[in-house]
């Protein structure tokens, strides 16, 4: 038999406390429709593709991702990953403001610079995480160059153009609400802004007093004079990668995502569930949870070879309705570590990281649900032994024999 050989294997761990992350390296790109800034977080790896992010109205890279990707549990995720921030144009932090009159790109436009992007990166595919208007920008790119897109995480977005009446009530409001509070709006719930909690408050703070407010108002036209993506269920136009869809339960965009990509409102509960269990209607989610599946696959209006993971925080597969709500206008924000959990499933459903470790979060429910388990158990070998005393039929084995009853 030959010998056995000692083989050293390196395996990649995520940061420790303490430890320095890569830095960061940002670059500017000229395109046909101006300069694009983007920064790039450590190297890329063999057969991966990069994570590229695109952020929403109102906020820059930093401002939009940073909770997330510094999340403890998603170190492990980034470890396996290079990553690319993309800043929409005049964004960017010290961005100068455009000129009066500046003619800004709109967001079929702003996908077509990411080309030039992956091009001077020399990337050929990537991951896209997008949210509200950054979500639209990433699945027009996606529908523009599929072979480049390997998967999509869109939180929040909105397919569909303003029609007559969003775009008078848009007008009104205009007239009696300041830009930034507008912004605000698009962000978040009214119930959150009225509760004015710290992250409200900061976010508040962030946008109104933006130096380059002017910029991020020309940002903010461009994304109300969004076309329609004009989804075709089993049409031309269709996504044809794995999508995961991410809504907060209070969200702006709720209705949008679920009535205009999905055709229903009754795939989203439109409150929070009323007790353990219960969805928004009074009727039990585990009772619930395999008609709403159905649903999903009659109302699937990306190609059939695409799977496609629908993460709303009042409901969702892995998570129990307690535990997702009160995620507010921006998932990324107020619930990272449960974010971080679905994307790590949808990385492992691709065929990444299938040797990853249970997040925080699994690791928590796994063991109150083994806690549980283990408190029945022992209350119903209780009843058995006691039982089992009681009618005279108590095993005879021999001593320090433990008899386990299954159940």
């Amino acid at each position: 038999m030959a010998e056995l050989q000692e083989v050293q294997i390196t395996e990649e761990k995520p940061l420790l406390p303490g430890q320095t992350p890569e830095a960061a390296k940002t670059h500017s790109v000229e395109t046909p429709y101006g300069s694009v800034t983007f920064t790039v977080y450590g190297t890329p790896k063999p057969k991966r593709p990069a994570i590229l992010t695109y952020h929403d109205v109102g906020l820059n890279y930093k401002s939009c991702f940073q909770p997330l990707f510094q999340f403890e549990d998603m170190q492990e995720i980034i470890q396996n990953f290079v990553r690319v921030h993309v800043d929409a144009p005049g964004m960017e932090e010290g961005a100068p403001v455009f000129p009066l009159g500046y003619q800004y790109p709109s967001l079929d436009q702003l996908a077509d610079m990411i080309p030039c992007v992956l091009q001077y990166l020399n990337f050929s595919t990537i991951i896209g995480v997008g949210v509200g208007a950054g979500a639209y920008i990433l699945a027009r790119y996606a529908l523009n160059h599929p072979d480049t897109v390997e998967g999509l995480v869109l939180i929040n977005i909105d397919p569909n153009a303003k029609g007559w009446m969003d775009w008078a009530a848009h007008k009104l409001t205009g007239l009696t609400s300041s830009i930034p509070e507008m912004i605000l709006g698009h962000l978040f719930s009214q119930e959150e802004l009225s509760g004015n909690s710290e992250l409200i408050q900061k976010y508040r703070n962030i946008i109104t007093h933006a130096p380059n407010l002017d910029n991020i108002e020309l940002y903010w036209n461009s994304y109300n004079n969004r076309r329609d993506l004009n989804f075709e269920r089993g049409g031309d136009i269709t996504l044809r990668c794995p999508v995961m869809l991410v809504v907060g339960d209070q969200a702006p965009h709720e209705d949008a995502v679920g009535d205009q990509l999905w055709g229903t409102k009754n795939l989203i509960p439109a409150a929070k569930p009323p007790g353990p269990g219960m969805g928004a209607n009074g009727v039990n989610e585990e009772q619930n949870k395999g008609a709403r599946v159905k649903k999903l696959g009659k109302r699937d209006p990306f190609h059939l070879s695409a799977w496609l993971i629908y993460v709303c925080f009042t409901f969702s597969g892995w998570c129990s309705p307690e535990q997702m709500a009160d995620s507010g206008g921006q998932p990324q924000l107020t619930q990272p570590g449960k974010l971080t959990e679905a994307f790590k499933y949808f990385l492992q459903g691709m065929g990444y990281m299938a040797s990853s470790c249970m997040t925080r979060l699994s690791r928590s429910r796994t063991a109150s649900l083994t806690s549980a388990a283990s408190v029945d158990g022992n209350r119903s070998r209780s009843r058995t032994l006691s039982q089992s005393s009681e009618s005279g039929t108590l095993s005879s084995g021999p001593p320090g024999h433990t008899m386990e009853v299954s159940c």
